[in-house]
């Protein structure tokens, strides 16, 4: 039986696809996939996040404090306190973790506690931060990872008794909703919606029962929304996100300056640096809206580069939640995922205008210590878990022999070459 011309062509060409897609395959399937998606990804947003604080926020730095680098070297000595950290989250066994659990959820506790004392800071009409010495942090930053950390605990020590619903919400959602209660006492709805995006996602992951489930969500949305319309500043920009321009010298004004920003970019940017809007005109244009001057300095290009960063976290993180046989290693890097993709998604939504502003900052982008440790630490923990994948052990172990004999065979030729 002969081909025809035509089936030849597109046999030829089906052999790259297919040769292409294999190989594709095969790499993702490889046991140190995660842990290289996880370097890369957060190294490189953590590059640029560095590089925008520098640009977003020169202007504010120079008419605040006289000096154009000001932020940017506040935000550089975080990155250099928390990468030591980070490193040691890498290295931290599983049981220490885990001994960790119920001290960083009563720290985070005690914390938020104070902020609500004479120690604590209002800001932007929040009293969420706290004044330790010199230092200003938010606890609520701490809080998400400690609720992580000790859900994921209490998930894996119950293990054969989440069949039973109660099981799956005793003790977590009354110690989880003290948690956002004391965030909320401190009118930061923001974090508190991220924290309940965090404990549904939780649910999700254990398997609650769907009409738990759902149950929890509509109450959620509905209590989100209540104390939403309590406050006349939140209530305002609720009904006036999806058109910032109706009430463009009020509540629209941040909104419609990302849009201006975002909108002004076009596919490659204006260039690092060339921002126009951060002169002034775009409120919080080096941590909340950063993410605006991103888009006006390198483009769709840039802003779709750092979401699929985010995205290959998230990616990564999942793998590592599917392919353990640990539990708590499961609930861990799912509830980090959940933790990060969320607030990188209502991030993007508020300077978009799909989402009210609510102010939160872009994980590893955004200028904030308090908030980019705890999430180097939580990347830290996810790098650690993907070691622990099955066969990456012994992947890193081969990889070190091999640089071992490449460092005594280049040794042995230099030593013939003298």
């Amino acid at each position: 039986m002969t081909t025809t011309a035509g089936e030849q062509r597109r046999s030829v060409g089906a052999a790259p696809r297919a040769t292409w897609a294999a190989t594709v395959r095969h790499t993702l399937d490889r046991p140190l996939t995660s842990y290289y998606l996880l370097l890369t990804a957060s190294t490189l947003l953590l590059a640029i996040g560095l590089m925008e604080v520098l640009s977003a926020s020169s202007v504010d730095g120079y008419v605040k404090h006289g000096n154009s680098y000001y932020w940017f070297f506040r935000q550089l000595t975080w990155v250099l306190l928390a990468l030591p950290v980070a490193f040691l989250a890498t290295r931290l066994p599983h049981r220490v973790l885990r001994a960790f659990s119920w001290p960083a959820l009563l720290l985070a506790v005690v914390l938020l506690a104070l902020t609500q004392t004479g120690l604590g800071v209002e800001v932007n009409g929040n009293r969420n931060w706290l004044a330790l010495g010199p230092v200003v942090i938010q606890p609520a930053e701490v809080a998400k990872l400690a609720v992580i950390l000790w859900c994921s605990d209490i998930y894996a020590r119950k293990e054969r008794l989440l069949d039973d619903w109660k099981h799956t919400l005793v003790p977590v959602a009354p110690v989880t909703g003290m948690v956002v209660g004391l965030v909320l006492l401190g009118g930061d709805l923001g974090t508190a919606l991220v924290l309940m995006a965090i404990i549904l996602g939780m649910l999700w992951v254990v398997g609650a029962p769907a009409r738990l489930f759902v149950g929890s969500l509509v109450t959620v949305g509905v209590f989100a929304l209540y104390l939403a319309s309590t406050n006349k500043e939140r209530l305002n920009r609720l009904t006036n996100f999806a058109d910032p321009f109706k009430d463009y010298q009020g509540a629209g004004w941040q909104s419609a300056h990302g849009l201006f920003a975002m909108s002004s970019g076009g596919l490659f940017g204006k260039g690092i640096g060339a921002s126009q809007q951060k002169w002034g005109a775009l409120p919080e244009a080096h941590t909340d809206f950063i993410f605006a001057v991103l888009g006006e300095e390198l483009g769709l290009v840039g802003t779709m580069l750092v979401l699929v960063l985010f995205l290959t976290v998230a990616y990564a993180g999942i793998r590592v939640a599917v392919r353990t046989k640990d539990p708590f290693v499961r609930y861990m890097s799912a509830g980090i995922t959940v933790w990060l993709t969320a607030q990188m998604m209502i991030n993007v939504g508020m300077v978009l205008a799909l989402l009210p502003v609510i102010g939160l900052p872009l994980p590893l982008v955004s200028y904030g210590g308090s908030a980019l440790l705890p999430s180097l630490v939580a990347l830290g923990l996810l790098v650690s878990f993907a070691r622990s994948e099955p066969g990456a052990k012994a992947a890193l172990r081969a990889r070190r022999r091999r640089r071992s004999a490449a460092g005594v065979t280049s040794g042995g030729i230099a030593r013939r070459m003298r």
